[in-house]
């Protein structure tokens, strides 16, 4: 039977910022719950072994994502599972109503949307079986395990011309796959790509399958020419995925600002353009997507929802949030 229920502020995802973002809410006596339609940790599920969160020269993706969930659960954070299927602001009371699937109502003052996003899936055999194990989605967050090694990225705009780019840092060789002729990348990315000795451009190809070997590692990758129908093999050891990247911002009902590729607009306190509304992580517009702007985010929102409740109780929420001082008068 469908409940509702009532909190100082309602999270929305449980990854690394929603955890985070738990943590700074219980810590600060704040009634706080965070949603989570399946297991805690978000893409550090799907990263084998994380090397650059300060403090852990090495850690296990999952072994991260569970010390964050019992942090914030030492603050006092509830976790519920649920699949949040909007998120509306009533204007009577300016209240939150953030729904589940179930038909759950979660009622707050305060919402801070850590829901992240979805990379793009190419879709073919072998690519979840290996994900994590030679797939990967995050150049920054994987290229150093593949040093010396022959790769390939799939894709041809902005994103995966400048990983493949930077993928050469580590590895010995990298391919990019491209299902056309030409690149839809700015031309200055191409140009610095193009004169990388270490890249070669297979051009009018798709990505078929994903193969490895009897230790459940990527080994090979069979591909298809568009334009004959052709098959043939590469070798690689790893596969870099860039083909796209959706935030879940869909939940919020409203207008809220957001960039032409869907990423919330925040202040520097991570509210959006609905006082009230906080976002952080991967869902928010921003130059870059790792564990650490998650978390430092997440921090600021928190903290942030924490003074726009308290301004609410002496009724001038209407102002702007101004650092450590709270509400100007």
């Amino acid at each position: 039977m469908a409940s509702t229920f009532t909190y100082d502020v309602v999270i929305v995802g449980g990854g690394p910022a929603g955890m985070c973002a738990g943590m700074y809410a219980g810590r600060a006596m704040l009634k706080t719950v965070v949603l989570e339609r399946g297991t805690l940790g978000g893409e550090l599920l799907n990263t084998e072994i994380v090397e650059d969160y300060p403090g852990f020269e090495r850690v296990l993706g999952h072994e991260l994502a569970q010390k964050f969930a019992d942090h914030a659960a030492k603050f006092g954070a509830e976790f519920r599972t649920g699949v949040v299927v909007e998120c509306v602001r009533k204007l009577d009371d300016e209240t939150f109503e953030t729904r589940t699937e179930a038909g759950d109502i979660f009622r707050s003052k305060t919402v801070i949307v850590t829901a992240g996003g979805t990379p793009v899936k190419l879709g073919v055999p072998g690519e979840l079986e290996y994900a994590g194990k030679g797939v990967s989605y995050c150049a920054i967050c994987d290229g150093a395990f593949f040093r010396n090694e022959i790769i390939a990225v799939v894709g041809g705009g902005d994103a995966a011309t400048e990983e493949a780019d930077f993928l050469t840092r580590y590895a010995e060789k990298v391919y990019l796959i491209h299902r056309r002729d030409e690149l839809r990348a700015s031309k200055i990315l191409q140009e610095r790509l193009f004169a990388n000795p270490k890249v070669e451009v297979i051009w009018n190809h798709v990505v078929e399958q994903v193969e490895g070997d009897g230790n459940g590692l990527v080994r090979n990758l069979k591909l298809r020419d568009v334009t004959t129908n052709a098959a043939r093999d590469l070798g690689v050891t790893g596969l870099f995925v860039f083909v796209g990247f959706r935030p879940n911002t869909g939940i919020i009902e409203g207008h809220v600002d957001h960039d032409d590729m869907g990423y919330l607009l925040t202040d520097a306190n991570m509210q959006t353009s609905i006082r009230g509304l906080f976002a952080a992580g991967d869902v928010r517009a921003q130059l870059t997507r790792q564990v650490t702007t998650a978390v430092g985010d997440a921090t600021t929102a928190a903290i942030a929802a924490e003074k726009y409740l308290k301004a609410l109780e002496d009724g001038d929420a209407s102002e702007p949030i101004v650092g450590t001082g709270g509400y100007t008068a």
